[in-house]
């Protein structure tokens, strides 16, 4: 079924005209005298992102038309349209004439209705689109429903989400697709061979967990993705300021990518083997916490000295990429709010990606230009290895002070061997202000693309 923001039928609509600076005078010729004086009036000329409500003799709302990019513009938002359901009134609409990109247009405006009401009730809308001819309104509808899932996660405080939440979450989804599912939880982590996650999270009240799930024909390409899970992270004893704690709700927000990239797999049924792993954590302060100067165990057999335990992140995925790793599988996708270095190198719109596959990253920066999910690829500078030597064990988990995205993705990839590619994204998982179809709170990078690339590769 469609989104219940999107129609299926044109009755009782009103028409959008999406127009830009160069095409608005031919626009406003065709429009009745009224409506034509009234934009005049108002000193519309379909500059970006304006809008004006045109009226009809009565006064009765008869339009609306909202201001796209230049055709030739460098930069274009595909999403722009995510702004009208905020600035609307009630009521139905259609565009009259053709966006851009009609699919993604329907999914800014689904996602820019958006908003976390677990906590405050907000005036209810009711903005509703006129599905766009030519688009799958069910591909749509998915993928909204798996954003919003997952901003729902990130936006929740550890207090209603600590890791047994996320494996609950994690779990439902797992069995709304029937997909098979586990939980490695508390002192088991040891026996099965999993310290690093143990260590991080064993100081918590709630135990740390690996979450484990597998959906798919077992002979089908091998995808497996590894989101990161840390329901709050104080910094351990290396204790963050209470400034830097602020927003650690987030740190789950790969997790949560993850989750909605899982979501979209399996809803879309994409004839591929799924394997998500999601080591859970909460980073606190106890006697029994990490500390610095630790060496601990991990599962791939290599030692790593405590630099610092607010890099705790890259140790617990450390654990699940090489258990993810032990398959071989086609390709690995690890999903981590890992670094405040990749933020001052690229702010919190452009997350960086890692990857040593040479096509594999050209398709990533190509299809998240093709559907309004950006990256940027980052090296894996291997020289920068150095920085990560220890004079105890086979590695330190913290860097030098420069390049800390870097080295944290080079930790990472010194634990996946056998995989055929492995993929790291270094997201923000926040929108620190409002953008349309992306409401300030939390946020699902780098899925989107990955569900369209996944899509190519083995659904078409």
């Amino acid at each position: 079924m469609p989104h219940p923001l999107l129609a299926t039928s044109t009755e009782n609509s009103l028409p959008i005209w999406l127009v830009t600076e160069s095409t608005w005078n031919t626009v406003s010729a065709q429009l009745p005298k009224v409506a034509q004086g009234f934009a005049k009036a108002q000193g519309f000329e379909g500059k970006t992102g304006s809008h004006c409500l045109l009226p009809d003799m009565d006064g009765n709302l008869f339009g609306v038309a909202f201001g796209l990019a230049n055709d030739d513009a460098k930069r274009r938002d595909l999403f722009a349209v995510g702004k009208l359901p905020t600035i609307l009134p009630d009521g139905i609409y259609r565009f009259e004439t053709d966006a851009p990109d009609a699919t993604l247009a329907a999914l800014a405006w689904i996602l820019g209705s958006y908003s976390f009401t677990r906590y405050r009730k907000r005036n209810d809308k009711s903005v509703r689109l006129v599905v766009p001819k030519g688009i799958d309104a069910e591909e749509v509808t998915r993928i909204a429903n798996a954003v919003f899932r997952s901003r729902d996660l990130v936006n929740t405080p550890t207090s209603d989400l600590g890791p047994d939440g996320i494996e609950a979450a994690a779990r439902q989804i797992a069995e709304t697709h029937g997909a098979t599912f586990a939980s490695i939880v508390g002192d088991d982590l040891l026996k099965q061979n999993f310290p690093m996650i143990h260590a991080v999270g064993r100081a918590s009240a709630t135990p740390p967990r690996l979450i484990d799930f597998t959906w798919g024909n077992a002979n089908a390409p091998r995808i497996t993705l590894v989101g990161k899970g840390v329901a709050f992270d104080t910094g351990g004893l290396d204790i963050k300021p209470s400034s830097s704690m602020l927003l650690m709700r987030k740190d789950m927000g790969g997790a949560a990518a993850t989750l909605a990239l899982a979501d979209m797999i399996m809803g879309a049924k994409l004839p591929v083997r799924l394997r998500v792993l999601i080591p859970a954590v909460e980073n606190s302060i106890s006697s029994n916490a990490f500390r610095p100067g630790d060496i601990l165990n991990s599962r791939k057999g290599i030692t790593v000295e405590i630099g610092n335990t607010d890099a705790e992140g890259r140790l617990i995925l450390a654990d699940a990429l090489a258990l993810a790793d032990e398959e071989r599988p086609d390709l690995i996708v690890d999903f981590a709010t890992l670094t405040g270095a990749a933020r001052v190198a690229l702010g919190p719109e452009l997350p960086p990606f890692y990857t040593d596959d040479e096509d594999i990253a050209a398709e990533i920066t190509r299809t998240g230009m093709e559907v309004n999910d950006p990256v940027w690829r980052m090296p894996l500078w291997s020289p920068y290895m150095s920085q990560l030597d220890s004079k105890y064990a086979d590695m330190n988990n913290t860097g030098g002070p420069m390049a800390g995205s870097i080295t944290a993705a080079l930790f990472l990839h010194r634990f996946v061997s056998e995989a055929k590619a492995h993929v790291h994204f270094d997201i923000f998982a926040w929108n620190n202000s409002t953008r349309p179809a992306r409401p300030e709170g939390g946020e699902v990078q780098a899925a989107r693309l990955m569900y369209a690339l996944l899509k190519k590769r083995y659904a078409s």
